[in-house]
This record gives C-alpha cells, sequence and structure tokens, in this order.
C-alpha cells in the first residue's frame, strides 16, 4: 500500500529539516548571547529553525518534484547546511547537561537530539559526502525505470506502470517479470547505501549512540531496548490473526496459480498485487469470500468515474480531437479524478468541525505525475513553512489503494494544521507512530455504509456474507501490513548495529521477509541484487517502526473516537464520519503535538497510556473466526528461514 509511506523528509522525530544560512555556532562564538539560560537556548533555536524552515523544505520540494543534477545539488546543499547547524545546537545544548531548567526546555533539548534520522559526522568533509549520497539515492529511486531493447526500439516503464501490472494482470510471467524490473533498478545503490551507513554510525556516535539504528529507538520516551520489546510484544498480540489470514491467501493462490501459487509453503513475491508485498487488496478478485454479497470493488467505481469525466471532456471538444488534443484531455480528467478524490477525503475531516484545507494546498501540491520531468510519486504530505503552507505529492490513479492514500495523506496535512502554533520543536507527533496513525483512523470509519453514501460501492446487504467481504476488504489492507511494518527496521537495526554485514544485505532481507511475512521470491536473489533499496524508505532513509507501531494505534484511536460519537455497537460498523463530538476529541490531541510525552497524550484520548492491540482483535473477531473455520485442515504457517551469518568480529 502506497499508504504506508514516508512522513515528508525522512526525520525521526517527525521534525522538519531546515537549512542554515550560515555555518553553526559554537558554545564560544560571539553569536551566542553571554549567560545565556536552557530556556533561552531554546527560545533562539526555536526561532532560527523556524526562520530557516521554508529554505529546506522548498528544496527537498525541488528535488522530489523537479528531478535533476541541478534540483538535487540545491538539496543536497541545504541538507548540509542544516546538519551544520543541528550539530551546532547539540553540540551548544552540553552546556546545560545538569542544569536546572523547565520540564518544557528539558523536553526541546531531548527532541533536538533526535530531530534527524539522518545524523551527521562532525567532520565538514564527510558530513558533505553523507548529503550527496542521501539526494543521489533518492534521485535514483524517483528517476528509476525497467528498459528492455536498445536505441530506438527501447521502451522503459517506471514504478507506476509496473505497479499497474502487479494490480491488473493476473499473468504468472508478466507479474514476475514487473516484479523483477523494477528491483533491479536498486542494484546500483548498494555501494552507496554501504557508505551511507558508515556515515549516519559515526554521526550517532558522535552524539553518544551506539549506531544509528540506537538513536533511532531512543524517540519514544522510553530506553531503546523497551521499545524493541514492546513491538515484539505487539506483534505477538496479532501475530496469530496475520497466520490465519496468510493461510487463506496461499490457499487461494495455490488455486489461482497451480504448481506456482506458493514458494515451499510461503507467497510468491510477485502475486501479491504489490511490489512489496505490504498490502494485498488488489487481490480482491481472488481473496473475495462472496461474490454474491455486494460488490466492494471500490477501484472499479473510482475507474468509471474517470471514464465518464473523460468522455465528458471529449464530448464538450469541438470536433474530434487529435492525438495532442486527446492526450492533454485526458490529462485534465486525470487531474479532475484525483482532486475529485481528494475533495472527498477533505468531507471527512471537515463533516468532523475542522478547518477546510487553504486554497494554496490545491495550487501547489502535485496530485498527478506530470508528464514532462521525473519526480518522486511516492506520496507524502509537506509543511514547507510550519504555518499555512501545507501540501500532498502524489501520483494518483483512480484505484482504492490510491483513495485511501489520499485520506491517510490528509491525516498528516491536518496534524500539522493542528499543531502549528507549537513551538518548532513540538511541531511533530507524540511519537513518530501517531502522525502514521491520523489519517488511517479515518480509513477504519470509511465503512461500506460510508463507501456506499458516497456512490462508490453498493447498498451492503446486512448478512453475515455481507461482513465477511466488508472484514476481508479490510485486514487485506491493515492485517496484512503488520509483519512488514517490522521487518523493514529489522534490517537496518541490525545493518547499523553490524550484525547485518554488507555481503549479506540481499539474504538478510528475504531471511526477514520470509521470517516476519511468510513472503520468498519465486527465484533466488543473490547479493548481486539489493532489494531493500526497491522500497523508498530505504534510499530515502524514512524509519519505518512507526509504520507498525500506527497499525496498532489507529484502532485504539478509532476506539475511542467511536465511543466519543456516542456509538453503541460492534467496533467494525462503526463511522463517526459528520460527527463534530469525536473531532473536537481528535483535533484536541493533534493539537498537543509532541509538548509531552506520548503516554500523557495516548491516555488524554483514550484513557489507557499504553499501546495495546486488543482493539484490532476486537474489530477483527468476526473474520478471524471465519478463517480459522475456512483454514481447518490446512497446514497454515510456514517453514523458519536458516539464520544469516553474523558478521565476524
Amino acid at each position: 500500500m502506497n499508504h504506508r509511506r514516508l512522513w515528508v523528509l525522512a526525520i525521526a522525530a517527525c521534525l522538519a529539516l531546515s537549512a542554515c544560512k550560515r555555518d553553526a555556532a559554537t558554545a564560544t562564538d560571539p553569536a551566542i548571547p553571554e549567560n545565556e539560560t536552557a530556556d533561552e537556548f531554546i527560545a533562539r533555536v526555536d526561532d532560527e529553525l523556524r526562520a530557516m524552515y521554508p529554505e529546506l523544505s522548498a528544496a527537498q520540494w525541488l528535488s522530489s518534484t523537479y528531478i535533476n543534477d541541478d534540483s538535487q545539488l540545491l538539496a543536497a546543499k541545504a541538507n548540509e547546511r542544516w546538519l551544520t547547524a543541528l550539530n551546532g545546537w547539540i553540540e551548544q545544548a552540553r552546556r546545560f547537561e545538569g542544569q536546572d531548567m523547565s520540564p518544557a526546555t528539558a523536553r526541546a533539548i531531548g527532541l533536538l537530539k533526535l530531530s534527524t534520522a539522518m545524523p551527521a559526522p562532525r567532520d565538514p568533509q564527510r558530513l558533505a559526502e553523507l548529503t550527496r549520497i542521501a539526494t543521489r539515492m533518492e534521485g535514483m529511486y524517483g528517476a528509476g525505470a525497467y528498459c528492455v531493447g536498445e536505441g530506438e526500439n527501447q521502451s522503459c516503464r517506471q514504478l507506476g506502470e509496473l505497479e499497474e501490472v502487479l494490480r491488473k494482470s493476473r499473468d504468472h510471467d508478466e507479474q514476475l517479470d514487473a516484479w523483477q524490473g523494477w528491483h533491479s533498478i536498486a542494484q546500483p545503490m548498494r555501494k552507496d547505501y554501504v557508505r551511507f551507513v558508515e556515515l549516519v554510525n559515526e554521526g550517532a556516535r558522535d552524539m553518544g549512540f551506539a549506531d544509528a539504528g540506537e538513536m533511532w529507538r531512543s524517540g519514544y520516551d522510553m530506553s531503546p531496548g523497551e521499545i524493541a520489546a514492546e513491538t515484539d510484544r505487539l506483534w505477538g498480540q496479532v501475530k496469530p490473526l496475520y497466520e490465519q489470514l496468510h493461510c487463506y491467501a496461499r490457499t487461494r493462490l495455490e488455486a489461482k496459480y497451480p504448481d506456482r501459487g506458493s514458494v515451499d509453503g510461503l507467497l510468491p513475491a510477485h502475486l501479491m498485487g504489490n511490489m512489496w508485498q505490504q498490502d494485498w487488496s488488489n487481490l480482491w478478485d481472488i481473496l473475495q469470500p462472496y461474490g454474491s454479497a455486494g460488490t466492494l470493488d471500490v477501484s472499479a467505481a473510482l475507474e468509471t468515474q474517470f471514464r465518464e469525466g473523460l468522455n465528458k471532456r471529449l464530448a464538450a471538444a469541438r470536433g474530434l480531437p487529435d492525438a495532442v488534443g486527446r492526450v492533454e484531455i485526458e490529462r485534465r480528467a486525470e487531474a479532475d479524478i484525483a482532486e475529485s478524490m481528494t475533495r472527498r477525503a477533505e468531507d471527512f475531516y471537515t463533516s468532523l468541525g475542522m478547518p477546510e484545507l487553504p486554497e494554496s494546498f490545491w495550487r501547489k501540491s502535485q496530485l498527478i505525475k506530470p508528464r514532462d520531468r521525473d519526480v518522486v510519486c511516492h506520496a507524502s504530505a509537506w509543511p514547507m513553512d510550519m504555518a499555512d503552507d501545507v501540501r500532498i505529492k502524489m501520483c494518483i490513479q483512480p484505484s482504492e489503494e490510491d483513495f485511501t492514500t489520499v485520506y491517510h495523506e490528509l491525516g498528516h496535512i491536518y496534524y500539522y494544521m493542528a499543531y502549528k502554533d507549537q513551538p518548532p520543536l513540538f511541531q511533530a507527533g507524540a511519537h513518530d507512530g501517531f502522525h502514521e496513525a491520523i489519517g488511517d483512523t479515518i480509513v477504519l470509519a470509511m465503512t461500506p455504509q460510508y463507501m456506499s453514501t458516497i456512490g462508490l460501492v453498493e447498498e451492503q446487504q446486512q448478512s453475515q456474507a455481507a461482513l465477511i467481504n466488508s472484514q476481508m476488504r479490510m485486514a487485506l489492507s491493515k492485517v496484512a501490513f503488520l509483519p512488514f511494518g517490522l521487518m523493514i527496521d529489522r534490517w537496518r537495526w541490525g545493518v547499523f548495529g553490524g550484525s547485518i554485514a554488507p555481503e549479506n544485505y540481499n539474504s538478510a532481507w528475504w531471511n526477514l521477509k520470509a521470517q516476519y511475512q511468510g513472503v520468498a521470491p519465486a527465484d533466488a536473489r543473490g547479493e548481486d541484487f539489493f532489494d531493500p533499496g526497491a522500497k523508498y524508505h530505504v534510499p530515502g532513509n524514512t524509519p519505518y517502526t512507526r509504520y507498525f507501531l500506527s497499525h496498532i494505534l489507529q484502532f485504539q484511536f478509532y476506539k475511542a473516537l467511536c465511543d466519543a460519537s456516542g456509538y453503541d455497537g460492534p467496533l467494525y460498523e462503526c463511522s463517526f464520519y459528520g460527527n463534530e463530538a469525536a473531532g473536537e476529541k481528535f483535533w484536541a490531541m493533534l493539537g498537543k503535538g509532541a509538548s509531552q510525552p506520548w503516554q500523557q497524550t495516548l491516555e488524554e484520548l483514550t484513557g489507557a497510556g499504553t499501546m495495546d492491540a486488543a482493539a484490532v482483535l476486537e474489530y477483527f473477531a468476526p473474520l478471524q473466526d471465519w478463517l480459522e473455520s475456512q483454514n481447518e485442515g490446512q497446514a497454515c504457517g510456514w517453514p523458519a528461514p536458516a539464520p544469516v551469518a553474523a558478521k565476524t568480529p
């Protein structure tokens, strides 16, 4: 699912990157006020950060929406100045260790130290090298294309076209070719990534951490070891549900593709309808439990809306358009459906009493893929100035996956809008999983009844079959994602910590995919490949544990908002669309940002200060019972992979 995607600019505490107009000051720099207190220091950093911020966000926006050597140079230099400034602030903050200060200042200093996922070395040359590598890898991903043939006979497809094959084709070999083609674009990144790891680890050690992975795990108001154990505990709660869904999907795939529907009991990576097997919604035609209980094919409905819009534009054209004219009309129709999908998502938020999106959002966002340049199509939300300039960047297609992605991205946007009056260092999620959970909480409220009221599905029958269909539709997105949300950072924690050596990058990746997801490639993938780089968040350096945590939190948020709305019924039938009481409680939580420990923020919304998957299990209880009955007699589960040899000290 594309919406398990980056929060803008890949920063660990969801604090935005910023650029500095001068080299960072040191503690002895005359520009630093004499006898500056800790509170005064943080106030100064907030002011400098707010002033610096628009420069880097603009450079990063250009680098993602106009990929070329010039924009990448600007982004790398802006990143370099920001990281230099950050290193300077962190060094200055050491003056206040052990001193009395307000709780807010103490929290701000802690967040400052964790304000980038890319800790930079203090050495200026290596810092500059790091920013060049980071920008280059992201550019490789955005411009990546699978090409066949040579010269005039060469044809190339980028990610969107290759994803379309996995989404719609049911030809085994076509899907395998598209999957392998996209993964080939990552091979040139491998050498850069090895060096990248060395540099960020040096930066993390300069800040007092063992490695970058330990630094990432330190951003949760608990120790690095505690958050690792917490994710294991939460996975243990939901793993039995995932195993039942995996078993059911494997049975259906084996029936659809005799002798090729599984790989030694694991799901074939290229047959899951998604490039990374993180969302199985595109396999609805294969996995739908009951075909006679009413359609839930949202993609087909959106495609119909697009075709109707296109036909209206063609009919309105004067005469029969030539080829150039038809292409332009099709582009306008694509823009129409993309804006329509986005405005429909906005309507859900405003129905809760939240404000409308600013006019600049519609003018400045990238909603469809431009024809004239390479862009990063990976969906993301952008706070451009820590105030009112908010945008999303997508290449929207009329599909259910992209439709729910828009709702997800607007969750980020409304978080930005809610906490914009907080000091800059507190303009972040309570923890990074909160940021990812906001929009998905809204997605949970997109019940079949809601989808029916907005004309995207038929009015649903009140039957057990209709219930199971509805639950399956949601599980193919939410439950299928859970192990994927864990394994990416399990791989990177090993890479940063040294237990996964460069010569084992790919084998360790596939071992973890087998261990957690029960997924395998159709053919062996040796170390000449770099398959981790085919997922944006690896070259984009976005921590991923946030997405797993968000899939737990969103159900807790959803249950709390259903309660706030006065709903009294099965959790899975609740939609709080139009309920301002729920919206008021949600908005109040969003406005807190990172100003207090996440446990306090969670308790204020839900009544509990710990993350818990009980609401996930409550929501999917009917489906889990049904899956267990369907899988009766099946040998569920999959063989454990052989361990990858650890690096020898």
